[in-house]
């Protein structure tokens, strides 16, 4: 990847937009994403999910941002990242594989954009986490970043008002 390439993270609790606000800012400035992986695959696996599949998803979201590494382009989306999935193995399993550690530290993500709870929680048969463990997570998410020193901004707001504020964001890194 050239060195100025940013990579931009939208991440969140469930039902916070981020696939839509995802797709919404690759299509706005041209630029190539990665979709969220783990819904496509628990939907696809026709029984509850195991650690080996959350792990397998990890992975994979690794290789998707490798390939994309490999293009030339100045700014590269992900829905979601390694940080939602270290917490969902801690919060499942109460463990997580050795290496997660590692591919999060050492894999620059230049700028996370968080979406705020300020949507309304819908669900659907993958999502787990409504109600006050929605709020837990986003708060645990916040707290992850903090922690690891990651340059992170709250994405607030509907519709358009959400875009312009992940904009916004994006315009004070680039």
């Amino acid at each position: 990847m050239k060195s100025d390439t940013k990579i931009i993270v939208i991440t969140g609790a469930e039902s916070t937009g981020k696939s839509a606000l995802t797709r919404w800012l690759a299509s706005h400035f041209q630029a190539p994403f990665i979709p969220e992986y783990a819904r496509d695959h628990i939907e696809n696996l026709g029984r509850k999910y195991l650690f080996s599949d959350v792990e397998y998803i990890a992975r994979k979201q690794i290789q998707q941002l490798k390939e994309l590494q490999k293009t030339n382009h100045p700014l590269v989306f992900s829905d979601t990242w390694l940080i939602i999935t270290k917490i969902w193995f801690e919060e499942v399993y109460g463990r997580k594989p050795d290496w997660l550690e590692h591919e999060i530290t050492n894999i620059k993500i230049d700028l996370f954009l968080v979406c705020d709870t300020d949507l309304p929680w819908v669900p659907d048969p993958v999502r787990e986490n409504g109600g006050e463990k929605r709020l837990y997570l986003h708060k645990k998410y916040i707290e992850t970043m903090e922690k690891y020193g990651f340059n992170y901004k709250i994405v607030r707001g509907r519709d358009e008002s959400r875009f312009a504020c992940a904009l916004k964001h994006i315009k004070n890194l680039i």
